[in-house]
């Protein structure tokens, strides 16, 4: 479910396999990653052995030459190649930035420095994850946090794999996940926060506005790479594509589904946020990471259900099931189950996970004697009233200022499925 592969000292290390490309292919999983500052592994420690059983074969530092005199570089073993390309030629200190600092109108302007400064040493690093795919050696790539030059280069990957522009975008954001941890790590190492109370951060518009800028400077992500690069985007591209690139698969598990316990909080947390991201990513202004912590699955957990599904030994999806639901629908007599955060993992769910969460949500409420299933949505996102429309349910009312005991009141559509007996 979660790309991020956890490590005790390091908190942004993700494998790029299994996103898919815009004509429906998948990147191996097992071959590209990306990662925060590889320099705090140390030998004999379960994060070294962690590391090592990956089987990388190539390490790209994009760091520059006084954060690795500063904090250290990964040590050196005799299973991989290490490489130090100081992508940024431009010195500026986010940690240090005004809080009054745009942080969108910023970081694309830096990112966009980076694209053209440190041109000789991006085109280095992309030949070098073209050298590795290749051979089909496993890579990484990182810098410091493994959000702004590492994602610049992921961005370039992506692109030249054929990667819809939502997915790049998403796959930016992820770093949001690990941004409370980057924080603490950064406070604990200097004594204080940072003054920029956006360090850490990954919003889609930044990652939109530099795909943005640099496709109307130069054409296209693949001109950048031949003009300000001097690589032939067509054949690196070719060869990623060729290495990289599989037809994606699923395994013939059918779900199953287990019923939520408090232990289950962090998990659920988690599958939110990144569920939040994709939307995010993709224009939907609906759900924001961090809207619902811990406390809040467990008093659903509680007073209601929270179901999970998992597709062979991978989490899949979950859902919450009330038996009440008075801010949307009103005081009601008890005749209803109310589905909310029906929600599946980005990229890895097999297809129908989310048809198949509405039918075990269908089949709870039906074992409590209750004849109808509501939901509802925003009122401004058709498209998720449309795939409810076509699992049968029907739209049946709005309410025009539902209170969720955060913000402002917002409209919902509401939907109501009449149970077979």
């Amino acid at each position: 479910m979660d790309r991020h592969i956890p490590f005790d000292a390091l908190h942004n290390v993700r494998d790029l396999g299994g996103l898919t490309t815009t004509d429906g292919l998948r990147i191996r999983p097992g071959l590209l990653y990306r990662a925060d500052s590889l320099g705090k592994l140390s030998p004999d420690t379960p994060d070294w052995d962690r590391f090592l059983s990956l089987g990388i074969g190539t390490v790209v530092d994009l760091r520059r030459p006084w954060e690795i005199e500063t904090h250290g570089r990964i040590p050196a073993h005799p299973s991989f190649r290490y490489h130090h390309l100081s992508i940024e030629h431009r010195a500026y200190d986010q940690a240090a930035l005004n809080t009054e600092a745009d942080l969108s109108a910023y970081l694309t302007q830096r990112y966009l420095e980076v694209a053209e400064e440190g041109a000789q040493e991006i085109a280095q690093a992309l030949h070098l994850i073209a050298e590795a795919a290749t051979t089909g050696t496993p890579l990484i790539f990182h810098c410091a946090s493994g959000k702004d030059r590492t994602g610049l280069v992921a961005a370039l990957t992506l692109s030249l794999l054929n990667t819809p522009t939502a997915t790049i975008v998403e796959d930016f954001t992820l770093t949001e996940l690990a941004a409370p941890a980057l924080l603490a790590d950064w406070t604990a190492r200097h004594g204080h926060p940072p003054q920029w109370l956006a360090f850490g951060r990954a919003p889609a518009e930044v990652m939109r506005h530099l795909l943005t800028h640099l496709t109307a400077r130069h054409g296209s992500i693949e001109a950048y790479v031949t003009e300000s690069l001097h690589l032939d985007a067509r054949t690196i591209s070719t060869t990623l594509r060729t290495r990289l690139l599989e037809e994606p698969t699923y395994s013939q598990d059918e779900l199953t589904f287990r019923q939520a316990t408090d232990s289950d909080a962090p998990t659920l947390v988690r599958l939110r946020d990144s569920a939040a991201l994709w939307m995010l990513a993709r224009g939907i202004d609906q759900w924001k990471p961090g809207e619902k912590d811990e406390t809040h699955f467990r008093t659903r957990i509680r007073e209601g259900e929270v179901w999970l599904a998992h597709h062979g030994d991978h989490l899949a999806g979950a859902y919450e099931l009330w038996w009440d639901d008075p801010a949307a629908w009103g005081p009601r007599p008890p005749e209803a189950g109310y589905i909310h955060r029906l929600m599946t993992t980005p990229h890895t769910a097999p297809p129908g996970t989310g048809r198949a969460l509405l039918t075990h949500a269908e089949s709870r409420i039906k074992a409590h004697g209750h004849p109808y299933a509501r939901l509802d949505c925003l009122a401004t996102n058709p498209h998720l009233r449309t795939y409810y429309e076509k699992a049968g349910y029907k739209v049946v009312g709005e309410q025009q200022a539902k209170k969720d005991g955060k913000g402002s009141p917002y409209a919902v559509t509401l939907l109501e499925k009449q149970l077979s007996p």
